[in-house]
């Protein structure tokens, strides 16, 4: 296929004698198909390729990037025979199944395939990556071939045998991922579970949620923000492979009613360099079993450059002024998983000097920053957010970070703090700015404790970028655009991108985040209409009066920056 293959691309002129050379010798060095091989070198395209190949055989091509499949056709051919010969059904009529294939030749493919689902076999060309992708999408991980050898093993164990859950546990901060892999060599659940938590790093998740149901077990990443199915193991192995986590996550594993919460550390070499991983556990029992849901907290993710989170210049003049004040309390808001955290580190890391003493009480402590005194909450022994606030103030800080305000004596005290020479910093769960006024006065702070010691509040939601590899302008009716929130004006010269789909994003169009901001400043006009009890209806029209950018806004803006879609945009914003 390979010579056939650059053989025709040089005939329909796509490509010199010389290219092709560069690419057979790359493709000996690096063992990549040669297809993808001159993709990636950037001399044609996976659409010249499937067009050339569709001309050669008096094939149809197919874009399978966004093709959706019916899972009844996918059980019609194994993932292994799919990967085996990089095929994919993509739809059955009758007695006829259409397959795409990057090589419409390969005539035992085709009579394997004819003889094991008894159809006859239609063909249709895709290119090889879009093929690999799709196989990746449609069947699981790119360890499907592994995971379907650990299900069969683990098939033949009793889910009743303990065995599987006796694990030496050695005192140390971090277990060594080869060693993990060593012992997976005896035990297939602990294969599984090293599966699932290396596959997540690969896949570049962020949370990995293991849910029991009635008739169904399955495990699925949020990559950029969205959940994704990646595997469905046996329903009867779901104590084991809790078991095996809990062990991992130092919890008691002989408790299965009440909620726990723990922390595994791994140690994997990744792209030549040793890196340390912290995996957040939660376990939580539900009516069929417990749920396992694992955040991965990786330093390298943790982006400490205010200027490269996704602030508006004027919304980022404002957050910056608020938190080299003195005093005062500057909050952050919005959902979990909306980058608050990392929004705060980022201020901390811009005003940690050698001369402030930075003190913080979080649950759970995320990520160590040099410099700054950081307290992990325990509940169980009476370390709440609360009392560790108040043995700060004798601590002499300067700058106290609360790690969320959830009640009426932590948001008491960090008032009161606020208002005796300390900056403070912390989060709450709000829709927007303006309405985290209201929450503060629903939890029992009076009006003129928040009007004098809230200076700034920002309110961010976190949206995925257009894939910066594959962008392309796409065109969008003016209509549409007024209806988003652009003026007439703007909607005439607004370029809108989109990803068409390439191997970087997963054929997806997307790549990476980036921060919706809403930053509301509380001047002295905001704080007579809080102290004469506003609505934050009205507070937010005088906030936006006095120019404030509210999520919308920065939604707009980061659409006409090229750098997210409308989709994304109106997925996380109102007007």
């Amino acid at each position: 296929m390979a010579v056939k293959l650059g053989e025709l691309l040089l005939k329909a002129k796509l490509i010199n004698a010389e290219q092709l050379a560069a690419a057979l010798k790359q493709q000996k060095e690096s063992g990549v198909k040669l297809g993808e091989t001159l993709v990636r070198l950037g001399f044609v395209t996976e659409d010249d390729i499937t067009e050339t190949l569709s001309a050669q055989f008096g094939v149809p091509s197919i874009n399978l990037t966004h093709f959706e499949i019916d899972p009844n056709v996918l059980k019609l051919v194994p993932a292994e025979v799919a990967r085996k010969y990089n095929i994919l059904p993509v739809n059955k009529t009758g007695a006829t199944l259409t397959i795409a294939m990057a090589d419409p030749t390969n005539v035992f493919a085709m009579d394997d395939l004819k003889f094991m689902t008894g159809y006859n076999v239609e063909p249709v060309v895709a290119s090889e990556i879009a093929l690999q992708h799709a196989i990746d999408r449609n069947y699981g991980a790119s360890h499907a071939l592994e995971l379907k050898k650990v299900m069969e093993e683990m098939s033949a164990v009793d889910s009743s045998d303990t065995s599987l859950e006796v694990v030496d546990e050695e005192e140390q901060d971090a277990i060594d991922l080869e060693k993990l892999v060593e012992e997976g060599e005896e035990a297939p659940v602990v294969r599984l579970v090293n599966i699932i938590l290396t596959d997540a790093i690969k896949r570049g998740a962020s949370d990995i949620h293991i849910e029991p149901y009635e008739k169904e077990y399955r495990v699925r990443y949020r990559i950029d923000g969205i959940l994704e199915e990646v595997m469905n193991p046996p329903s009867k192995l779901k104590e084991a492979i809790a078991s095996r986590i809990k062990i991992l996550a130092r919890l008691d594993i002989a408790e299965k009613r009440l909620p726990q919460d723990g922390r595994i550390k791994i140690k994997m070499k990744l792209a030549g360099k040793v890196k340390e991983l912290d995996y957040r556990v939660s376990v939580l029992p539900t009516l069929f079993g417990e749920k396992i849901v694992c955040r991965l907290l990786d330093k390298d993710n943790l982006m400490l450059d205010m200027t490269k989170l996704g602030f508006e210049k004027s919304s980022l003049q404002r957050f910056e002024k608020a938190i080299l004040r003195p005093w005062g309390m500057v909050l952050v808001t919005g959902p979990t998983g909306s980058g608050k955290t990392n929004t705060l580190y980022s201020a901390l890391s811009r005003i940690n000097t050698p001369d402030t003493n930075i003190m913080t009480a979080e649950d759970p402590v995320e990520f160590n920053l040099p410099g700054i005194n950081q307290v992990q909450m325990k509940d169980s022994i009476g370390l709440n957010f609360a009392a560790a606030l108040r043995s700060f103030l004798r601590q002499d800080p300067n700058i106290i970070l609360v790690g969320e305000i959830r009640d009426f004596e932590t948001a008491e005290i960090a008032v009161k703090a606020s208002l005796t020479g300390h900056l403070v910093l912390s989060t709450l769960h709000t829709n927007d700015a303006p309405s985290t006024i209201n929450r503060l006065m629903n939890m029992g702070i009076e009006p003129y404790l928040v009007a004098t010691s809230v200076v700034l509040i920002a309110a961010q939601r976190l949206i995925r970028r257009v894939c910066s590899n594959c962008k392309v302008p796409t065109e969008v009716p003016p209509q549409v655009l007024i209806q988003l929130g652009f003026t007439p004006e703007e909607s005439k010269s607004v370029q809108v991108m989109k990803g068409k789909g390439c191997e970087r994003c997963n054929g997806t169009g997307l790549k990476g985040r980036v921060a919706l901001v809403e930053v509301l400043e509380v001047s002295e006009e905001i704080k007579e209409m809080i102290l004469s009890g506003a609505s934050s209806v009205e507070i937010r029209r005088k906030g936006v009066e006095e120019g404030m950018v509210t999520l919308r806004g920065s939604g707009l803006q980061k659409i006409k920056d090229g750098m997210t879609t409308i989709e994304e945009v109106v997925r996380e914003t109102v007007l």
